[in-house]
């Protein structure tokens, strides 16, 4: 079947959708309104207006199931939609861990349809007006399709370009290579036609995705060729590259050098340490020691004086001690992060960490999460420090959520920025442009300065 093929019983529907998670979730539920636009539907600003509402699920969390569970029962009270029938589908990694059993926890469902089962949302969903069932597809085997459905961008200036899908590391406590499958890399080849089409309507800034972007092309041709993907990538005239997700222990140095030669590639890198303990590394699966994750900061900090550099990192995982924990901060200290994602451990039926026991008090671990984020702010507050005064090029997003006329956007290092917008100039003509902003105040979370110049 023509996945675009405008069906009877979605023309004309609204649709809206919700999305938890990663990037990759993001990129996802671009594709599914994608096809829901080429199946004839329009999209609804809410759910009350939607005949469609998808909820596009991340398991990571432990609370993710909940969240759901909450969101789906809030539709039963909901007016009728337009059509006067409300279709109600979940994807994404709940709906490819649980499948049918989803559809016990939560009754108002009609559609589940799995990580690697995207590219047939559009039938599912017709059936279920059709026929009033519950359909339900998690296939194992198509996990490369989506990349191949219409899309619909939430940005004109932005785009996510999936590089590769699925995930070999198995770390002790994560469930992703268990729902998005194992490495799946796309052509070389297609990936470059995609940047480039992309260039030509307009896009400024891509973000290349993966579980580990850095294992890029090892399934398909023997060896990863990440570095070269970025080279060739920087070559379609593409302005602005970013990528995640990339770890430690497939960071080769040919990718550095390639990142440092190739002008387009953003000086920010997202290099998840999860815990600075080399015991504790060992118990996660991750491959890696302490020393090891420091001599790569260095070596990438050699190639690339300045750069931007964020992480995730773990609290309480299964057997920490403070000992443990210590070495994680004064890591943290260490390399000096611009940014972290910081978690506290959360247990995942299904994986190995699960299994094991931890006596350590919630209090404890709530602490320790604590004294964690004020040396994150610090490290956050220190590395700003290193663009007061300077002019830094400024991708504008839109306007600030607290005052309407000052502009948002992204540094080349992924910093916040914050400019008054200038006189004469409103906030639409300069989304999706890059203004100059010479930074006069530089916070933990963000720069803020004034525009310099003429916007391009």
């Amino acid at each position: 079947m023509d996945m675009t093929s405008v069906r009877p019983a979605l023309s004309g529907k609204t649709y809206f959708i919700r999305t938890f998670g990663c990037q990759m979730n993001l990129h996802d539920s671009e594709r599914v309104a994608g096809l829901l636009d080429a199946c004839g539907c329009f999209e609804a600003a809410e759910p009350a207006g939607a005949d469609i509402v998808i909820f596009m699920t991340c398991c990571v969390r432990e609370a993710a199931d909940q969240r759901l569970y909450g969101q789906c029962n809030s539709c039963k009270s909901l007016p009728a939609p337009p059509s006067g029938t409300r279709v109600v589908a979940v994807g994404g990694c709940i709906a490819q861990r649980d499948g049918e059993g989803l559809l016990t926890n939560v009754d108002n469902v009609n559609v589940i349809f799995g990580t690697h089962a995207i590219a047939h949302v559009g039938e599912l969903i017709a059936q279920a007006f059709e026929d009033g069932g519950r359909h339900v597809s998690i296939a194992e085997d198509e996990s490369l399709a989506a990349v191949s459905m219409p899309w619909h961008r939430e940005t004109v200036y932005h785009a996510w370009v999936p590089i590769m899908t699925g995930c070999n590391n198995f770390c002790s406590y994560c469930i992703v290579p268990y729902v998005r499958g194992r490495e799946n890399s796309r052509p070389f080849e297609e990936v470059l036609d995609e940047v480039s089409a992309l260039v030509r309507s307009g896009v400024r800034e891509i973000t290349l995705l993966g579980q580990n972007v850095n294992s890029y092309g090892r399934d398909r041709y023997g060896a990863p060729r990440f570095a070269e993907l970025l080279r060739k990538v920087g070559e379609t005239g593409i302005e602005r590259i970013r990528f995640t997700s990339s770890h430690p222990k497939d960071l080769l140095p040919e990718t550095i050098d390639a990142m440092a030669e190739t002008p387009a590639v953003m000086p920010h890198l997202h290099l998840a340490v999860q815990s600075g303990s080399t015991r504790i590394l060992k118990e996660m699966n991750r491959r890696y020691t302490r020393e090891d994750y420091l001599d790569l900061v260095r070596r990438v900090r050699d190639r690339i004086p300045g750069i931007a550099l964020t992480t995730d990192i773990i609290v309480g995982f299964p057997g920490e001690t403070e000992e443990d924990f210590e070495e994680t901060l004064s890591l943290a200290r260490e390399v000096g992060y611009a940014q972290a994602f910081t978690f506290i451990y959360s247990r995942r039926e299904g994986t190995p960490a699960a299994a094991i026991v931890d006596p350590t008090p919630h209090e404890v671990i709530q602490e320790r999460f604590d004294r964690l984020v004020k040396v994150i702010e610090d490290t956050a507050y220190e590395f700003n420090q290193g663009e007061l005064h300077a002019t830094v090029p400024v991708l504008v997003e839109g306007a600030s959520k607290k005052n309407t006329r000052v502009l948002q956007g992204k540094s080349p290092k992924n910093q916040t920025v914050h400019a008054p917008i200038p006189e004469g100039l409103h906030i639409e003509d300069l989304i999706g442009k890059i203004v100059d902003v010479r930074v006069d105040t530089a916070r933990t979370w963000y720069l803020s300065g004034t525009v310099a110049g003429d916007p391009r």
